[in-house]
């Protein structure tokens, strides 16, 4: 007898059953949409509207038809349309027509990661296959061999590569792709959103070089961009390429009825609030799904997490579902094994998939009913992008976000307005910061000497190609700079960091084959690395064996622990200048540039879940300067005599801690990009403060836009702190738990927002 359940009984199962429906803190139900769908546009190419029709494809959606209309009419644009909603045809179709018209044309497409551009690649070969057209398409990566990269090089029509490898080792070699160059007519820049941050600025350099060389060798390439929802994507699209963009955002995709649910696991320490792991909970929602036939992705944060509820499930698939499987997907798979996960999700081979984030980007994995996502993963767009994974064109589908202790967590879930209501989050780019546009100068001097009244997109250029003069790294001779240097720039600049002083992090797990995973600035390493540090590198835990600050390598080994390190930081931070500033009753909101003098002193083990401190240990290294921008709180001295200074300073930690989570959220940065730090008598003012400050040198933007948005976001601390239901403080608001913090860091917030320190 089948016992399996509907989607549409599972769901009122929910509603009824008191193990589940006492901890759905909002349900919402997202109507079905319509797909609205345009004929082909007449100039398409016969063999390219057969294989379409052949796939059955009749139309295209609107979104496609206003991009092929737009690119065709020679505009920039940037397409922004929700998960499984066909972007890649918003470029794939203008490109290929092109090339079914013009055999000499060229296309550089790039994508965030390998695993994505294997993904197009593949893809694209069965469109040009079935089209029967004589185009070349392939991947130019670290993984090419040196035959075909030449052949790429000569004879690729569309080239699919990656920002590190356009930036290492395309553009440093351009005069062996002349041909490529000279008639490059397409840029594509995929998955536009994630190019945010330090990222973001690295890459809008690689975009000026690029441009640099195609107009030295006559081309001016057109650019097509495509993104998740942002709240600013012409924007971004603009800084990124300095180029005028026409945004299409006229989604004609079909979708089923989508219920996404928050839920909130209950509570089993009242006093500190603590809740059930999210892990736990998760995996229990999941089996619901999955022992009742629904096919379902469960998204886990880290490597360590997706390994434990795999094994989990897969031991409840033994005994309940017979040969179905359930995989694992995370970055590091290789891509036979990918491919293989994708297809057995299409055909239904595969009932369940446990995921890191790896599956967020556009990676075609057929349709899903539900998906179940353990903990907010950290913005409104990444949320969506997840979320998109299940019901991608009909049919009933159910996405259910299990939230965590966390205060962000905490505060996601219990006002679902913030995530429903709220356009996702702006993505800020500096790409004139100071230290990542020299690194870019050098590497672009190195390709291409710069004449006088060049320009470097629109940043100045001048005093820095005269200081660069002055130290011998350029040669300046009749009214050129020259690159001076044997050595090559491009190899010693990380895309990923705004520091040269990188630390390399190497891999020591397997004898005799050490690896390099990856980089970190200075200042970052001395709480994330140093020796016993647990450092997550692509999901993975690694425990730091020695950290030789001289030498600047870190060498790590991989374990396996249900812990993660806190290093404490002492910060010494002066204000150097204040660039804007406003005032509010007793309080002043200000920005400006500030060094920051900082000391790793100890680290703390803080178990995962319930945030227990279970082990600390001393740090061991030298102090750090860091020259970077702020915003800042600062509070009148009068405060100190009202509330009284020990209750002031309790109060500044427990209102830092908050807003060490809800600011980030505004900035759409991660939290560890943004520092928040409380001075109980800040040394320019000698008056109680709390400063957010960039942890980049040079700054990127972020700490400006919490200037700008201070009120806003102390608007959000104040209801985190309210809503949180514990008495006096918990790890879910204020991080203490003594007597009164929650109240003193309530009084400073009203202080903050123009109130009094009383309550009338």
């Amino acid at each position: 007898m089948n016992m399996k359940k509907s989607m549409a009984e599972l769901l009122d199962r929910f509603r009824q059953d008191e193990r589940f429906s006492a901890n759905i803190a909002h349900w919402r139900t997202i109507p079905a949409r319509e797909a609205k769908t345009v004929p082909f546009p007449n100039e398409l190419d016969k063999r390219i509207r057969e294989a379409l029709e052949k796939r059955g494809i009749p139309s295209l959606y609107t979104h496609q038809e206003t991009s092929f209309r737009h690119v065709r009419g020679g505009k920039n644009i940037v397409a922004v349309t929700p998960t499984a909603s066909g972007k890649s045809m918003c470029y794939h179709l203008p490109i290929i027509q092109t090339l079914s018209e013009d055999p000499q044309a060229r296309a550089l497409y790039l994508f965030p990661t390998k695993a994505l551009a294997q993904d197009q690649k593949s893809e694209l070969h069965e469109l040009i296959t079935e089209m029967g057209l004589s185009i070349k398409s392939e991947t130019y990566d670290g993984d090419t061999p040196a035959n075909i990269r030449q052949m790429v090089r000569k004879a690729g029509n569309i080239v699919i590569t990656n920002p590190d490898m356009l930036h290492s080792a395309i553009l440093p070699h351009h005069t062996k792709w002349v041909s490529f160059f000279e008639h490059l007519k397409y840029v594509v820049i995929d998955e536009l959103h994630t190019y945010r941050g330090v990222f973001g600025s690295h890459v809008a350099n690689v975009i000026r070089r690029l441009k640099r060389i195609c107009a030295f060798y006559g081309s001016h390439p057109q650019f097509i961009c495509t993104s998740a929802t942002i709240a600013n994507p012409r924007e971004l699209a603009e800084q990124l390429t300095e180029e005028p963009m026409e945004l299409v955002d006229n989604n004609g995709a079909p979708a089923g009825i989508k219920h996404f649910l928050f839920y909130n696991p209950p509570v089993v320490n009242r006093q500190l609030n603590i809740r059930r792991s999210a892990t736990l909970e998760a995996r229990d929602i999941t089996e619901q799904f999955l022992v009742n036939g629904i096919q379902t992705i469960l998204f886990a944060r880290s490597r360590v997490r997706v390994e434990i509820l795999l094994t989990y499930l897969q031991e409840l698939i033994k005994k309940k579902l017979g040969p179905k499987t359930i995989q694992g997907y995370r970055g590091g798979y290789l891509p036979s094994q990918r491919r293989e996960i994708e297809r057995g999700l299409r055909n239904g081979d595969i009932m369940g998939v446990v995921s890191t984030n790896a599956l967020e980007l556009g990676v075609d994995i057929g349709q899903l009913q539900a998906c179940v996502i353990t903990g907010y993963p950290g913005s409104v767009a990444s949320t969506w992008q997840q979320a998109g994974r299940a019901g991608r064109r009909q049919g009933e589908s159910v996405v259910v976000m299990v939230g965590s202790s966390t205060p962000l967590d905490q505060y996601v879930i219990s006002h679902p307005e913030y995530f429903f209501d709220r356009s996702p989050e702006t993505a800020r780019i500096n790409p004139d910061n100071l230290i990542i546009l020299v690194d870019h100068l050098k590497c672009a001097a190195y390709e291409l000497p710069f004449r006088e009244g060049d320009l470097f997109g629109r940043a100045e250029i001048v005093e820095i190609l005269e200081f660069l003069t002055e130290e011998q790294v350029l040669h300046h001779s009749k009214g050129k700079w020259f690159w001076m240097n044997d050595s090559f720039p491009a190899h010693n600049i990380s895309l990923r960091s705004a520091s040269q002083e990188n630390v390399v992090i190497i891999d020591i797990s397997e004898r005799g084959n050490e690896r390099v995973i990856g980089e970190m600035d200075r200042f970052s390493s001395m709480t994330l690395l140093h020796e016993e540090a647990i450092y997550l590198h692509q999901g993975t835990q690694y425990q730091v064996e020695k950290l030789d600050y001289e030498e600047k390598k870190a060498y790590v080994r991989e374990v396996a622990v249900d812990y993660y390190t806190d290093a404490n930081l002492a910060v010494q931070l002066k204000v150097l200048e204040q660039d804007q500033y406003r005032s509010e009753g007793l309080c002043a909101f200000a920005y400006g540039e500030v060094s920051v003098h900082a000391m790793a002193t100890i680290f703390k083990k803080i178990k995962f879940e319930t945030h227990e401190n279970i082990g600390s240990g001393p740090i061991h290294l030298p102090e750090e300067e860091l020259h970077t921008n702020a915003a800042w709180i600062g509070f009148a001295d009068s405060l100190l005599e009202e509330i009284g200074t020990e209750d002031v300073e309790r109060g500044l930690v427990g209102l830092a801690h908050v807003l060490q989570h809800v600011a980030p959220l505004f900035v759409m940065c991660d939290p560890m990009d943004l520092h928040v730090i409380p001075q109980r008598k800040a040394v320019h003012s000698q008056q109680p403060t709390i400063f957010l400050y960039d942890r980049y040198p040079g700054g990127i933007g972020l700490s400006e836009q919490v200037y700008k948005e201070m009120e806003t976001i102390l608007a959000q601390a104040e209801r985190l702190i309210v809503s949180c239901p514990c008495e006096s403080g918990c790890p879910s608001c204020v991080g203490a738990t003594d007597d009164g913090s929650k109240e003193l860091a309530m009084t400073l917030l009203r202080v903050a927002q123009g109130g009094s320190a009383y309550v009338s």
